[in-house]
């Protein structure tokens, strides 16, 4: 732990060395929420979100924010390990050609829906009653299972520090997700604005629904079918990496796939009480939990293994953490020198222009900063390092 602020109701506790000062305004707010729990961690790449920081852990008691989890609920990782020790350039760019070929990127979805077995099971959740917006996007979903989607999302090849060949997904829920964090969200606000007795500060966008209430219950019921979904997209995509990948080398046997959310809500016991954990580009790292860490398409991800901190909600960070904007990226950032920068680790990259600096590694914190900064919280099992990537 890199700091602890104890100007606010309850401390907030940072991992990151370096915190814009949005971002500790949005922790300052989470530290002062009347059913915050304990304390507020940021994680090694915190920065600003909407209303809660991106590598915030919040802990509530009664309560959920859906702008705690945001609006790519189950947004996560998923990554493989094969059994090839190497792949030529000319493999790894036909392997890209054709994944770009097969797996619908930024805001293309298949023509036909996928088969309704690879969607989550209902498992005791009505669908009428329980899972409305769910209903509504169903079909819409299907279309969208096994497809990328757009901004930081990724699917990278990777050499690895074991000597073997690694496939990695980063995706979520798509437009599921983003539809049923809207409509929660809009619905904590008409709640928290009727009577005219607001607890929250508008200003503040942490709007919350009560767990015990129905509304409550059911935009959890929601959020965990979006996690699910998330977690099947990604399942998805990687079956098809794997058939590519195995039609053009000799690869033949794959490792069991590692998967991890990092944004959701879910009810834990930390410090005696059962609470309810909002992780917002977060990693949940209990002690000898197995986690991804991804970097930028022109820095190192890891695959590394929990050692439940409980001061961190036994949670990591979720990547390297932006240190500048989208729009600021792309304004800023020397073109040439993001290029040589990826040139130089011999990347097969996805910056063809300046539209694409968003997604530079120059608009990402350093990795290996970030990974320092948390080395009470994980230990590092295999780096890995960026051969070629797909973006959305």
């Amino acid at each position: 732990m890199k700091k602890a602020v104890t100007s606010e109701k309850l401390p907030i506790l940072t991992w990151a060395d370096e915190l814009d000062d949005d971002a500790m305004a949005q922790a300052k707010n989470l530290a002062n929420l009347p059913f915050a729990f304990h304390h507020i961690a940021l994680m090694a790449d915190a920065h600003v979100g909407y209303g809660m920081p991106i590598g915030g852990v919040l802990a509530t008691q009664g309560a959920v924010i859906p702008n705690g989890v945001g609006v790519d609920i189950g947004c996560g990782m998923h990554a493989v390990r094969t059994d090839l020790h190497e792949l030529s350039r000319e493999q790894l760019k036909n392997i890209l050609g054709t994944i770009r070929q097969r797996i619908p990127l930024g805001f293309k979805h298949h023509r036909r829906p996928k088969a309704q077995d690879l969607m989550p099971e209902f498992a005791g959740r009505s669908f009428e009653e329980d899972l409305p917006v769910v209903r509504a996007e169903f079909d819409s979903a299907r279309r969208q299972l096994g497809t990328l989607g757009g901004g930081n999302h990724f699917i990278e090849i990777q050499q690895g520090s074991d000597g073997y060949i690694w496939l990695m997904v980063h995706s979520g829920s798509r437009n599921l997700g983003y539809q049923v964090a809207g409509e929660y969200n809009k619905l904590a606000i008409r709640m928290a604005d009727k009577g005219g007795n607001r607890i929250v500060p508008a200003k503040w966008q942490l709007d919350f629904l009560l767990i015990d209430s129905a509304e409550g219950r059911r935009y959890l019921r929601e959020m965990t079918y979006c996690v699910e979904f998330a977690q099947a997209n990604r399942r998805e995509m990687m079956r098809v990496i794997q058939e590519v990948v195995a039609n053009e080398s000799a690869c033949s046997e794959f490792s069991q796939a590692l998967d991890v959310a990092h944004n959701y809500a879910a009810m834990e016991q930390h410090f005696g009480r059962t609470v309810c954990v909002h992780r917002k580009g977060a990693i949940r790292a209990g002690d000898g939990e197995q986690c991804i860490i991804p970097g930028s398409q022109g820095s190192s991800s890891y695959i590394v293994r929990g050692l439940g901190n409980p001061d961190a909600f036994s949670s990591c960070s979720h990547g390297a953490g932006r240190v500048m904007g989208r729009k600021e990226a792309q304004r800023s950032l020397d073109l040439a020198e993001e290029l040589r920068k990826l040139e130089q680790r011999n990347v097969l990259h996805s910056i063809r222009g300046r539209k694409d600096l968003d997604e530079a590694p120059g608009a990402y914190k350093d990795i290996s900063r970030v990974m320092a900064n948390q080395r009470d919280l994980i230990e590092i099992e295999v780096e890995l390092q960026p051969l070629a990537v797909v973006k959305g």
